[in-house]
């Protein structure tokens, strides 16, 4: 994104969100660990002084000293064994991961796919899903499946050999944690 590096079917779309001859946002970043100086006076979820991480997919501005965000956004507490920068480095998969399952109601039982496991967003999902107790398959390439049940999956499933649309299973959630369409082999 900062050397605008954009197939040129997102060149509109990225201007427009980003600014048109310069970026709209002099402070870049979307990740940011640190902590809360004062909440809003509606927030209840989180109180003054404490440590959080964050993703800010299009606000940008998270590498400045004083960053607003919205306590629905993608947020949460930061766990006490992390330092900010190893916190700083988990927010686009994991948090992005686990704000998705949590929108998507995940619980504990449910049967959970994850098309595109072995990236940052589903290594994240399928570690999460299974934390939550859900039966978690992810769906990858040959080269990693191990990866994928290393991480805790119950099941995998190679996209390049097979299609799971055709498998006769059911999901109770399907997390698709990959930027382009899903397709068949």
């Amino acid at each position: 994104m900062r050397g605008f590096n954009l197939p040129a079917s997102m060149w509109i779309p990225a201007r427009l969100a980003l600014g048109i001859t310069k970026p709209r946002k002099s402070v870049l970043g979307m990740v940011v660990a640190g902590d809360i100086d004062a909440p809003g006076n509606a927030v209840t979820s989180f109180r003054g002084g404490e440590q959080v991480f964050a993703f800010d997919r299009f606000g940008f501005g998270a590498y400045a000293d004083y960053k607003c965000m919205r306590a629905g956004g993608v947020l949460a507490a930061m766990p006490s064994n992390l330092n900010y920068a190893e916190a700083a480095a988990i927010p686009y998969g994991g948090m992005l991961a686990l704000h998705f399952l949590r929108r998507g109601g995940i619980r504990r039982g449910q049967r959970v796919l994850v098309y595109g496991a072995s990236g940052a967003v589903g290594t994240a999902a399928v570690q999460l899903a299974e934390h939550f107790g859900a039966e978690v398959t992810g769906i990858c390439s040959t080269s990693n499946l191990g990866l994928v049940r290393s991480l805790g999956a119950d099941a995998v499933i190679d996209y390049t050999k097979d299609d799971f649309t055709t498998m006769g299973e059911r999901y109770d959630l399907i997390f698709v944690a990959v930027g382009n369409r899903v397709k068949p082999p």
